[in-house]
């Protein structure tokens, strides 16, 4: 792998981040341990080190996991963990004041058996707490040394851009990475934030590269899969609204396009024809890959030595672009 600059700042970080969702999850889609650390392993290995976590993930497990793989190679690591998400049942377990960020950060370094986060995420938009009070937070943890960087994940183009102007107000950190949804299904952050990103000097790190596993040809049209299948159902409540939402007609359109330009390279996957046209668009700094086992990481692996032509990157984007207007983010309003 190679590395690059993650957004406006001197951090490297390689291409591939490494996904760690599923870490120690208790679920049929979840990582065991003795697994996680395989890839762990793996991915340092084939040159990888950035490492990407929330302390949500598996309820903290995946923290405490990826500690245990690095121990005693954390200096070669990019670790980012995030904030937002409840972490217990009291009130003040979850958002983004200054006493949960404060509180999350020093329970993640627990978990993690390290003395500072290298990228530290907002997970996502609090309505309730004032911007000023968690970017001061941010700030002061810069500051005493528990966090080097800032990024910010899932937040609108507005209250990303606002939370730029406070910060730039106050001469405090600035984000330097942001995370969003982003793949050759979903590219809605194409209409205001990819933009942003750029003009801003924000590193754009994209989660469900594959969309769910739609992109990897595990799907046929007109073939359900069950739950058990893949991730792209998620729990049996979401199951039925996300299949519908994927398995579009423009959607199979553009999983023919990955083949047809698969199968034009030899050996070539669908899952690493995807991954090669996200490394390629503008301002991507590195692509979450959520791969559950040492084989599907090869496989995805194989992404960053495979060369798309102009021609058929253009063919990609032309393909799978919406044929209707991008929609509206949506903004999280609701209580804690």
């Amino acid at each position: 792998m190679q590395f690059r600059r993650l957004g406006s700042s001197g951090l490297l970080v390689s291409e591939l981040a490494l996904g760690t969702m599923v870490f120690g999850e208790a679920s049929d889609r979840g990582t065991p341990e003795a697994d996680a650390l395989r890839l762990v392993d793996a991915y340092v290995a084939a040159g990888g080190n950035h490492f990407d976590l929330a302390d949500v993930y598996a309820g903290g497990r995946a923290e405490e996991i990826v500690g245990k793989a690095l121990k005693g190679r954390r200096a070669d690591a990019v670790i980012a963990t995030k904030v937002r998400w409840p972490m217990g049942s009291g009130p003040n377990q979850a958002g983004l004041s200054r006493r949960h960020i404060i509180d999350a950060i020093d329970a993640s370094l627990t978990r993690l058996g390290t003395d500072f986060i290298d990228v530290f995420y907002m997970h996502g938009w609090d309505a309730l707490t004032p911007l000023e009070e968690s970017l001061r937070a941010l700030d002061d943890l810069v500051t005493a040394g528990k966090a080097r960087y800032i990024g910010v994940s899932n937040f609108a183009a507005w209250q990303a851009m606002k939370a730029l102007g406070i910060s730039e107000r106050h001469g405090w950190v600035r984000f330097v990475a942001a995370q969003y949804q982003y793949s050759l299904v979903t590219r809605d952050i194409e209409s205001e934030v990819a933009g942003l990103c750029r003009s801003e000097g924000m590193g754009i790190v994209p989660w469900a590269p594959l969309g769910g596993g739609f992109l990897s040809g595990k799907y046929k049209s007109g073939a359900r899969p069950t739950i058990a299948e893949g991730r792209i159902g998620g729990t049996p409540d979401e199951w039925e609204e996300s299949w519908v939402r994927r398995a579009t007609d423009a959607n199979w359109k553009t999983l023919a396009a990955v083949e047809a330009v698969a199968a034009a390279h030899d050996g070539a996957t669908l899952s690493q024809v995807s991954l090669a046209w996200l490394l390629a668009q503008p301002a991507v700094a590195s692509v979450i890959v959520g791969a559950r086992t040492v084989a599907q990481f090869e496989d995805n692996l194989a992404s960053v030595a495979l060369a798309l032509s102009a021609d058929e990157l253009e063919h990609l984007t032309t393909v799978s672009k919406p044929t209707t207007p991008y929609p509206a983010r949506a903004v999280n309003e609701s209580d804690r």
